[in-house]
């Protein structure tokens, strides 16, 4: 699943995790932390993503 930043189009993709903010590949969404903010714009936060594919 991928999950999309509305303000700057950053996507977190659980298959390829974030490993310079701490996710190894793998990392389901749910186990983001609700804090945590856009590595891309640091504008949103978790709750502002937007699911694509098969979750939207």
């Amino acid at each position: 699943m991928t999950y999309r930043c509305p303000n700057c189009g950053y996507v977190y993709d659980e298959a390829k995790g974030e490993p310079h903010e701490g996710f190894k590949p793998g990392t389901p969404w749910k186990l983001i932390p609700d804090d945590w903010a856009c590595p891309g714009c640091a504008v949103r936060d978790k709750v502002d993503f937007e699911p694509e594919g098969d979750a939207a």
